[in-house]
C-alpha cells in the first residue's frame, strides 16, 4: 500500500461517520421500510470496511515517529491496538453484508445475514468509539506527532508555543507566579516578533511579576494592524489593567471610556468600566 500516513486524520473520520450512519441504516432496514435503507446500509458498511483497512494501515505507517516522543509510546500503542480491533470488527460487518448481497435471491437467508450484521454493527461501533477515544487521548493529552503530516518545523514551533503558554497558565492558576513569569519570558524570547506573544508577555508583567509600569512600557512597543480589532481590544484591556495595578485609575477609566465610545455595542467594555474601583 502507498504511504498514506499523512491522510490518517481524514480517513479515520470517514470510518467513524460511515460506521455510525451505516449501522443506523441497517437497524432501520430490519423494520422493512423505507426500502432504500437496505441497499444504503450495505453500501455504507462495505465502504466502511474498506476505509477501516486504510485507516489502520495509515495509522501503522504514522506510529513510528510519534512513538519517539518521550512519554507518548503507550498512548500510541493503545490507539493502534484499538484501531486494529475496530478494523477487524468492521471487516466482519462488511463480510456479512457481502454474504447478504450474495443471498439476494433467498430472502429468508438474506434477512438472517442482515440481522447478524446489525448485531455485529453494535460491537463494531463500540470498537470504533473506543479507538476514537484513544485517538483523542493521543491528540489532546499527548500531542502525538507534531509536524508529522507536513514535516514543517513551524508545526513543532507552534507546539512549543502552546506548551509554554498552557504550562504558564497552570502555574498561574496554582499561584506559582515566578514559574509562570519564567515560562512566559521564555515564550517571548523564542517568538519576539509575534504581537500576540508580546501581549501575553505584557499581561504577565502585570499579573505575575507585579510590575505594571514595565507592562505599560511593553504595551507602548506593540504595534497592532488595523485589520486586527480584537487584538487592539485586548491591548487596551491590558493597558487598563496595568493602569489600575499602578494606581492610575483615572487613566484606566479614560482608556475604557474611549473604547466604549468607539464600540458602543460591546458589553465587555461596559462591564469593565463598571468594575473599576
Amino acid at each position: 500500500m502507498p504511504h498514506i500516513a499523512a491522510f490518517h486524520p481524514q480517513i479515520v473520520h470517514f470510518v467513524v461517520a460511515l460506521a455510525i450512519v451505516g449501522a443506523l441504516l441497517r437497524w432501520i432496514s430490519l423494520t422493512g421500510r423505507p426500502a432504500f435503507t437496505r441497499p444504503a446500509a450495505a453500501t455504507l458498511l462495505i465502504l466502511c470496511a474498506g476505509a477501516a483497512v486504510a485507516a489502520a494501515e495509515s495509522g501503522s505507517q504514522a506510529h513510528d515517529r510519534a512513538e519517539r516522543i518521550p512519554g507518548v509510546r503507550a498512548a500510541v500503542q493503545a490507539h493502534e491496538g484499538a484501531g486494529e480491533w475496530a478494523r477487524d470488527a468492521l471487516l466482519v460487518v462488511g463480510g456479512l453484508e457481502l454474504v447478504g448481497l450474495a443471498l439476494s435471491r433467498r430472502a429468508a437467508w438474506r434477512r438472517w445475514a442482515e440481522i447478524a450484521s446489525g448485531v455485529a454493527c453494535l460491537a463494531a461501533v463500540g470498537a470504533v468509539t473506543r479507538a476514537a477515544d484513544r485517538g483523542g487521548d493521543l491528540v489532546y493529552s499527548f500531542v502525538g506527532g507534531p509536524g508529522l503530516r507536513t514535516g514543517d518545523t513551524a508545526d513543532v514551533h507552534r507546539l512549543l508555543t502552546a506548551g509554554l503558554f498552557e504550562q504558564a497558565m497552570l502555574a498561574r492558576s496554582a499561584h506559582r507566579a515566578a514559574e509562570a513569569d519564567s515560562l512566559i519570558t521564555e515564550l517571548a524570547r523564542r517568538d519576539p516578533g509575534s504581537v500576540e506573544v508580546q501581549l501575553v508577555a505584557a499581561q504577565s508583567l502585570v499579573t505575575d511579576r507585579r510590575d505594571p509600569r514595565a507592562a505599560l512600557a511593553a504595551l507602548d512597543r506593540i504595534v497592532v494592524p488595523d485589520s486586527e480589532p480584537f487584538t487592539k481590544l485586548r491591548v487596551a484591556f491590558t493597558r487598563a489593567d496595568a493602569y489600575v495595578a499602578a494606581g492610575m485609575k483615572d487613566s484606566a477609566r479614560a482608556v475604557l471610556a474611549k473604547l466604549a465610545a468607539e464600540n458602543p455595542g460591546n458589553p465587555r467594555i461596559r462591564q469593565r468600566l463598571e468594575r473599576l474601583p
